[in-house]
């Protein structure tokens, strides 16, 4: 059975991104929770935070000078922590109750009602994890994505600055896009054609125009990268960028944090599937494959373009691999992962040499050019990539418990409505944020402390005595 909305496929389809904690009122099939599925999403859970700290802090600071070195593994580790508190205070529920199409409510602030007992539904009907852990790897995300921001502008805005547009960005983006693109009543809703109709009603706003991300191809990525390029507008370029040789301290830490990312990813986009099971197989090897995919890709572009492949190049083109197959990887097949790391490769590398010259800003890490871009791939490939005739799995159907009839173009309407909304949302949101950081505190430190480092300058310490 198929329903159409305007040009879009209701997400009433499929299971659209990570799937909402709120339990149907009347489950039609006996609700279980099963350890096997508890042990994983634990695992998940982990190999999530240990992408953020220490992955994405070796990975940025290996790329920025020596000076700066400590700044961004400090930057990091708070914005981990203070978002972690934030999402637990109001952010899980904003995100992950009924309220309308773009924001939740606060039924669960402060994780009010829930319990060791509590369940958060899974894409299978009568499958349930416990809400705690839930809650918990959802955490990760909330905290992963500001911080990956952060890489726009290193090594020039204030400490005070960033913690401060963290909080509201925090609350004004963040939670509105997982809000739109991941909540839902969760499958056992599902039961007719006009249950399904009335539990579609109450999803979020992308999840209703029928957006695939499995796993944070608009949520954190594209949301990310957009906020990172307004802040490195807004900011500036860094003293001396592009007439002074600025280069990575440490290529070595780049490589580490990297590789921590990667690993992590695995928990990233298979966890994203909540159950221990076939597809969740189907995920990690979808996620292995497109970031080495990718890898090479961006290793060859950079052979043929620059004359020498770099360490540099091979980190940067497995992270947009990463990146482009995190909405894709619970729908495409292993060959359309492959073929989307070679395409992401290749189009991130030349976002971050060719467009970033010739549009002249300063996205010092690259984090635009790496998530912002290779996220928009991604979100849009998704709808190719997803196609059963191309080897994907095509979308889920839980009316008809089969999958449905599959229509290509229906699809990547559907998710240029995703890549769009987090486009203009994340701008204009980003935007607010950093006027009032920069009203507030002030965002850029000044020449004096941007030369000297901000290690000394902003936490007295330095990473490294010599």
């Amino acid at each position: 059975m198929r329903y159409v909305a305007g040009m879009a496929l209701l997400a009433l389809l499929g299971f659209s991104g990570i799937a909402g904690a709120e339990e149907a009122a009347a489950p039609a099939v006996q609700a279980t929770v099963n350890k096997g599925d508890t042990a994983w999403m634990i695992v998940a859970t982990v190999l999530v935070a240990l992408m953020v700290i220490p992955g994405l802090a070796l990975f940025y600071g290996g790329m920025v000078r020596a000076k700066n070195m400590l700044s961004i593994l400090m930057q990091v580790f708070v914005i981990f922590s203070l978002s972690a508190i934030l999402w637990a205070v109001y952010g899980y529920s904003v995100a992950f109750t009924e309220g309308n199409a773009f924001f939740g409510g606060f039924s669960k602030a402060f994780l009010s009602g829930i319990t060791p007992d509590s369940m958060a539904a899974t894409f299978s009907k009568g499958v349930y994890v416990p809400e705690y852990i839930y809650v918990a790897f959802q955490l990760t995300f909330s905290a992963i994505t500001p911080a990956l921001i952060i890489g726009a502008f290193a090594e020039r805005v204030k400490f005070s600055a960033v913690l401060l547009f963290t909080v509201i960005w925090f609350s004004i983006c963040y939670l509105p896009m997982a809000h739109m693109v991941w909540y839902w009543a969760g499958p056992d809703a599902y039961t007719d054609a006009t249950a399904a109709e009335a539990a579609g009603a109450t999803a979020g706003f992308l999840f209703q125009k029928g957006a695939l991300d499995f796993a944070g191809g608009t949520v954190v990525h594209i949301n990310a990268g957009m906020a990172g390029l307004v802040g490195c507008l807004l900011i500036g370029k860094r003293i001396g960028y592009g007439k002074e040789f600025i280069a990575p301290h440490s290529v070595t830490m780049n490589m580490i944090g990297a590789s921590l990312l990667w690993i992590g990813w695995f928990g990233f986009n298979a966890g994203s599937n909540l159950e221990a099971n076939g597809l969740a197989a189907l995920v990690f090897v979808n996620t292995l494959l497109a970031a080495a995919a990718a890898t090479l890709s961006w290793m060859v572009m950079e052979w043929l373009v620059r004359g020498k492949p770099s360490m540099l190049g091979a980190t940067s083109g497995a992270v947009a691999g990463l990146v482009a197959i995190t909405p894709a990887c619970g729908w495409a097949g292993p060959m359309g992962s492959i073929a989307l790391g070679f395409v992401v490769g290749a189009v991130c590398f030349w976002s971050v040499t060719r467009l970033k010259h010739a549009l002249n800003y300063d996205d010092s890490l690259d984090a635009f050019g790496v998530h912002g871009v290779g996220g928009i791939v991604g979100a849009l490939g998704t709808g190719i990539v997803a196609s059963p005739a191309l080897g994907g799995t095509g979308v889920w159907d839980y009316v008809a418990n089969a999958v449905a009839e599959y229509d290509m173009l229906t699809q990547v309407t559907s998710q240029a409505w995703g890549v769009g909304v987090a486009i203009v949302w994340s701008g204009i949101a980003s935007f607010v944020a950093f006027k009032i950081a920069d009203v507030a505190v002030g965002l850029r430190v000044n020449e004096a402390t941007e030369r000297e480092g901000l290690d000394v300058t902003e936490h007295g310490e330095t990473a490294y005595h010599i």
